[in-house]
Parts: structure tokens; sequence; C-alpha cells
């Protein structure tokens, strides 16, 4: 299974961006997906993690309300939304496949004025 994200890339405060993930393989609709960040000097943070069927979905305080994890089993991709960005969502975002702890290259987003 390969992991790939991208829509990372600059944009102002307030502004919107969403990030994507294509998992390889025929089992994608049973994986559990998940993206987190990190920023230079941080820990690896968790953002979201969407279940397999896509009924249940959990967010991290920081980014509840302004970010939305969705995905389309049938393209075997996970999308981030993120809205109302700040200047501390600057980070490199990574797309996990959560059940086979497998991680993308990371797509960087960067928030600035």
């Amino acid at each position: 299974v390969h992991v790939v994200e991208s829509g990372g890339g600059l944009v102002q405060p307030g502004g919107s961006l969403r990030l994507s993930c294509v998992a390889s393989g025929s089992a994608f609709s049973m994986f559990v997906m998940s993206w987190y960040r990190q920023a230079p000097g941080k820990a690896r943070e968790h953002i979201a993690t969407i279940s397999s069927d896509e009924s249940d979905t959990d967010y991290a305080d920081s980014v509840k309300g302004r970010f939305t994890i969705s995905r389309d089993n049938g393209k075997n991709t996970v999308y981030l939304q993120m809205n109302n960005l700040k200047f501390e969502d600057t980070a490199m975002y990574y797309c996990s496949v959560t059940n086979l702890g497998l991680w993308g290259q990371g797509t960087q987003v960067t928030v600035s004025s």
C-alpha cells in the first residue's frame, strides 16, 4: 500500500485549502484513515480520523469546526478540507492508514500574509 498526499501550499490567514490522500490497494474501503501534522520543532499531532465507512469522525480540538475529513472509497481517497486557516496551522501534513501504521511523505501547508 502506497500513500500519497497532495494539495498543500501557501495560503493567507482566513483562507482555505483541501488536502487529498490516495492510498493504493483494493482494501481501501476497510481502512481507517487519519491526518496528522508536524510543525518545525514540535511533535507530530493528530488532526482527524475517519472510519472506514465514513460513519464516524474525530477531530483535535485545535481544528474542530474549521477542518473536515471525508473520503471517497470509490477513488481510494481521503480529504481534509481546511477553512479559516491560521498561522499556527503551518506544518507538514501527513496521511496515515491507521489500521496498518503506514504514512505518506507529507504535504506542506504554510499560512502566511
